[in-house]
């Protein structure tokens, strides 16, 4: 098959094309768990969220500007669920500093998936605005340009973001436990 732009994608899938909106879905699955793991820190919820995103995206894939990146339109789809997912399910609670830690001791050997796994952690303090800049930037490597676009504030907004970001995000990395080398 001839390879076609998002576009062009959306156009067929509108006219009843199900393998077009197939193709978007393959295309653009992984970043969408990505997006939505990173936002709740549940990989159940996660793939839930992730079905969830796709269906609205069909159901409203009329209003899909053609002239804009469907990445920019999926992906703020994937945000907005997100957020309405923890609004909804997952009141703010203080955190316990009694609970004891789950990460290796320091003679240990750090494991990539234990890093990970903190820093999945740490990301679940920051409020949404810096989580989502985190994200963007570190994770799906958008340029400020494009977290700019996609958030709809000022590129000044998201420099601004994501050094503050970097910063809460390094002390909740060290409050875990986790100092640089």
């Amino acid at each position: 098959m001839v390879a076609r732009t998002d576009a062009e994608l959306v156009r067929l899938a509108l006219n009843g094309d199900g393998r077009a909106f197939e193709m978007l879905v393959s295309a653009y699955e992984r970043v969408v768990y990505s997006a939505t793991y990173r936002m709740v820190g549940n990989s159940e919820d996660a793939r839930d969220l992730t079905q969830n995103v796709f269906l609205k995206a069909y159901r409203n894939l009329g209003s899909f500007d053609p002239s804009h990146r469907f990445f920019s339109w999926i992906y703020r789809i994937a945000i907005n669920e997100s957020l309405n997912f923890l609004r909804q399910r997952r009141p703010k609670q203080e955190l316990d500093e009694t609970l004891p830690s789950h990460q290796a001791g320091p003679d240990d050997e750090a494991h990539g998936a234990e890093v990970r796994e903190v820093i999945q952690s740490a990301l679940q303090d920051l409020g949404d605005s810096y989580r989502q800049v985190i994200m963007l930037r570190h994770f799906l490597n958008c340029s400020h340009q494009e977290i700019s676009e996609l958030l709809g504030v000022p590129e000044k907004t998201v420099k601004s973001r994501l050094y503050s970001a970097r910063q809460l995000l390094a002390r909740a990395v060290r409050r875990r436990g986790v100092t640089s080398a």
